[in-house]
C-alpha cells in the first residue's frame, strides 16, 4: 500500500511539475520569442515605454555595453528619453536555446541614431533571458556588449 501511495504521489508531482514548467522547445515558441525581440527593437525606436513594460518582468535587469546596470524603471525611463533618437535597431544571427522554464536568446545587433546630439553607430552582441509569465514570454535579464568600438568602422 505504501508503494502504491508513493507511486501515486510521484506521478502527481511529475504531472504538476510538467504543467508548471513545460518544455517550450517548439517552433511556435521560438517564433514568438524572436517576434518579441523584434517588437522590443520597435519599442526602442518609437520610445514606447508601455510596450517595453509588457515585454519585461518587474525584476528585470539590464546590463548595457558600457557596464551600466539598470532596473526596469530606469531602463524604460531611458528608452523614453527624447535626447536619444534611434533610426535603426536590428538583430541578426539570432538563436533561441530552451531549458526547463527558460529561454536564452543570443544574437548580434546594430543600433544607430543620436544621443545628446551626438551620432552613434553600434554593432554588438546580446544575451536575453526569457521566462513564461502569466501566459506569455517576458524578459528577466538582458546583457549587451559592443563588437566594434563607438566610431570605429
Amino acid at each position: 500500500m505504501k508503494c502504491l501511495c508513493a507511486g501515486a504521489l510521484i506521478l502527481v508531482c511529475a504531472i504538476v511539475a510538467g504543467a508548471q514548467a513545460p518544455n517550450h522547445d517548439s517552433k511556435a515558441d521560438r517564433s514568438m520569442i524572436i517576434a518579441l525581440e523584434n517588437a522590443w527593437n520597435q519599442a526602442q525606436i518609437h520610445h514606447d515605454g508601455e510596450a517595453l513594460n509588457r515585454l519585461v518582468t518587474d525584476m528585470f535587469v539590464y546590463t548595457d555595453w558600457d557596464g551600466t546596470v539598470l532596473n526596469k524603471a530606469k531602463f524604460i525611463s531611458d528608452s523614453k528619453d527624447p535626447a536619444t533618437e534611434m533610426s535603426l535597431v536590428a538583430n541578426d544571427d539570432v538563436h533561441v536555446y530552451f531549458y526547463p522554464g527558460v529561454a536564452i536568446v543570443t544574437g548580434a545587433y546594430h543600433a544607430k541614431g543620436t544621443s545628446q546630439g551626438k551620432a552613434f553607430d553600434h554593432y554588438g552582441r546580446f544575451t536575453d533571458t526569457w521566462i513564461p509569465s502569466d501566459g506569455q514570454w517576458r524578459c528577466v535579464a538582458s546583457h549587451t556588449n559592443l563588437t566594434r568600438k563607438p566610431g570605429a568602422h
